[in-house]
């Protein structure tokens, strides 16, 4: 395991998940929300390539989920193919790296139930964009969350400020 410091995300900042100033917004708005990191995904999977090139590993998987990407562009199906043609490029040959997001075209709903069949301890699971004890329930990610949870028909374990 590799632990890589992501401080830079708050100094280069433009994010309301980055940048203190820039208020979590808490009603869906039209366009690249301000909660989009710029770059976020490419900075991540930059970071996994380079150690998977080091210790010859094949695939690097990522979670993401185009559904609940709230319009990120970075969250998307061509986002992640110009990327693994950037890693064809850029990586010794022989390489052979590809990133996989095998969730991407699923939905959260399916996620969810895919996640009780495996024993996923999603009381220990946390996608609030606030920084509090329990979650908003009011940020995108807290409502596509309940969402996900709502539409499996199983209650979400985590505690939520309005119960």
């Amino acid at each position: 395991i590799l632990v890589v410091e992501s401080n830079f995300f708050r100094q280069i900042g433009g994010s309301a998940l980055t940048d203190d100033s820039i208020p979590i917004p808490t009603k869906l708005s039209n366009g690249i929300p301000v909660t989009y990191v710029p770059f976020r995904n490419a900075n991540i999977l930059s970071m996994a390539v380079s150690w998977a090139e080091v210790i010859e590993a094949k695939r690097v998987f990522i979670g993401a989920v185009e559904e609940d990407s709230s319009g990120y562009p970075d969250c998307r199906e061509t986002f992640f193919s110009a990327f693994n043609e950037m890693i064809s490029k850029g990586t010794k040959p022989g390489s052979e790296i590809r990133i996989e997001a095998p969730l991407l075209h699923s939905k959260k709903s399916e996620i969810v139930k895919m996640g009780f069949e495996l024993g996923v301890p999603f009381n220990l699971t946390w996608s609030c964009y606030q920084s509090q004890s329990q979650a908003c329930g009011v940020c995108d990610s807290c409502r596509l969350r309940l969402k996900g949870f709502s539409d499996a028909q199983v209650k979400d374990p985590i505690p939520y400020v309005d119960g």
